[in-house]
């Protein structure tokens, strides 16, 4: 499979990550907002730039010293200890190989490890089976279904080993 890791962000890596960027209908609720990407780099910019903000964390997910994909903690709240992890796999070339699931696995370790929270949360819309099997095989227990989303949660005392 090859070793998958994880690395800060960067404006060349998200701009690399994107250039190949496919949306995935899979993900999208509402077909009649779905359209095929395109690559711009003032959008890619404009997206990077807005990430660059205290309470989160932006990774690019690695392979073979390419970017496959996209990890961010967010909205860390550390006196609660506690943030939401947000998950895209750059298209469907790099999907259903377990990639997402050792990204995820190596953003836990890194949330309660590195940062020292206790709780993550987790969201996939309701279509999005794949993700949703995923959270639940590295170890979140499903919360609720409200509008539209699944919601999900991991504790730290509760992690898979």
């Amino acid at each position: 499979m090859g070793e998958v890791s994880l690395c800060r962000m960067t404006r060349e890596l998200c701009h690399e990550l994107y250039r190949d960027w496919q949306n995935d209908p899979a993900i999208y609720m509402d077909m009649e907002r779905f359209e095929p990407y395109r690559y711009s780099e003032a959008a890619v910019d404009r997206y990077f730039a807005s990430k660059q903000i205290p309470s989160r964390v932006f990774f690019a997910i690695m392979k073979d010293g390419r970017p496959i994909g996209e990890l961010q903690l967010k909205s860390i709240d550390r006196e609660r200890r506690e943030c939401t992890l947000s998950i895209h796999l750059q298209n469907d070339s790099v999907k259903g190989h377990g990639y997402g699931t050792a990204a995820e696995k190596l953003a836990l370790q890194y949330a309660f490890d590195t940062l020292g929270m206790h709780i993550v949360n987790a969201d996939t819309v309701l279509k999005n089976t794949r993700s949703q099997h995923v959270l639940e095989k590295v170890g979140f227990q499903y919360v609720e279904e409200k509008d539209g989303f699944k919601y999900y949660r991991c504790r730290s005392d509760h992690r898979d080993p």
